[in-house]
């Protein structure tokens, strides 16, 4: 056993002079957001066209400035990207009132006579 390092030399016990004291990891993580919001956003975009069944037209998102849809914070905002996203939902169609099978009173058409089925009406 006279491989092993005393204590005192183990190389985990010297901290070496070049690396920074204290690191300001939220400082780390807004840069990081920074560097990545314009994928983040593209991403989240193609994920609500998709939900919401839009056909988003060739080369739209090469013209797409997300810079205007990240919220404050530096993240895609979902409200921004649900309104760029709604002209290109497909809407319900517009379906006429039916009045469907049956006898319907009233109506443009004149009445027909009603005769009564009482046998003291005859």
């Amino acid at each position: 056993m006279s491989d092993a390092m005393p204590n005192s030399e183990t190389p985990n016990s010297e901290i070496p002079s070049s690396m920074p004291a204290a690191v300001d990891l939220d400082a780390i993580r807004a840069e990081v957001i920074r560097e990545y919001a314009d994928e983040l956003t593209r991403a989240e975009f193609k994920v609500q066209a998709a939900e919401a069944g839009a056909k988003i037209p060739d080369g739209f998102m090469d013209y797409l400035d997300t810079s205007k849809l990240l919220g404050e914070d530096g993240l895609p905002s979902a409200e921004a990207i649900a309104r760029v996203v709604e002209p290109f939902t497909p809407k319900a169609p517009k379906l006429p009132q039916l009045m469907g099978a049956g006898y319907h009173r009233g109506g443009s058409w004149p009445a027909a006579p009603v005769k009564s089925l009482d046998i003291r009406n005859r």
